[in-house]
């Protein structure tokens, strides 16, 4: 069993390497070792991570995705989360959460019988399913926190809106359009997606033709 270790944040501003540490020494007590990281700055309500789809398509039956929390692999809604099951399932991968002790046996070199295995899988799906559905919601109530948030300010005048980092997006048209990179050059030398580059870019080219 080769285990894969899977690290996501939200967004570029937040430190999606931050649990590596933790995670490796948690295998390592258990005398294991991660064979590959899989790291991305993307919203777990999204289904569109290509380090996540990745690792599915690297692993091989009977691997194991590493994980901090189950918020780390889904914040997803029920049918987005039953399409991931789906996609773990068909390749017969173990998930190991570290906030989930039910799915820290796969781990122990331990064999139990054929009826106490299935009662464990079954155990720990059933807990999967419940911090799955806690992630969504903890998801959905701080979206509602912050647009309530947002009304309550643009009712008292306070609102701006989200800045825009122009320090950033001078360094991305520059080298994008003034040093001639590639957009994927361009995003792993800006910390950015791919997308971002693009909307940037094409969104200063609009305001105009020489914005730097």
């Amino acid at each position: 069993m080769y285990i894969f270790g899977y690290l996501r944040a939200s967004t570029n501003e937040q430190d999606a390497k931050r649990a590596q540490d933790s995670l490796k020494a948690f295998v390592s007590e258990k005398g294991h070792r991660i064979a590959g990281w899989y790291i991305e700055n993307v919203s777990g309500a999204s289904l569109q991570r290509p380090e996540l789809m990745r690792l599915l398509e690297d692993a091989a039956p009977g691997d194991a995705i590493l994980i901090e929390q189950v918020d780390r692999l889904s914040r997803l809604d029920d049918k987005g989360w039953s399409k991931l099951k789906s996609l773990i399932q068909e390749k017969d991968l173990k998930v190991i959460s570290m906030d989930l002790p039910t799915s820290h046996v796969a781990l122990s070199n331990q064999v139990g019988d054929e009826f106490t295995n299935s009662m464990l899988r079954a155990i720990n799906n059933m807990m999967l399913d419940m911090l799955a559905a806690i992630a969504r919601k903890d998801y959905q109530d701080r979206r509602r926190r912050q647009a309530e948030g947002i009304i309550k300010a643009k009712d008292e005048g306070k609102y701006r809106g989200r800045q825009a980092d122009e320090a950033l997006h001078q360094k991305i048209y520059q080298l994008r359009v003034e040093n001639g990179l590639s957009i994927s050059d361009t995003a792993r030398l800006a910390d950015v997606s791919g997308r971002t580059v693009i909307r940037v870019v094409n969104k200063l080219k609009e305001l105009n033709p020489h914005p730097y």
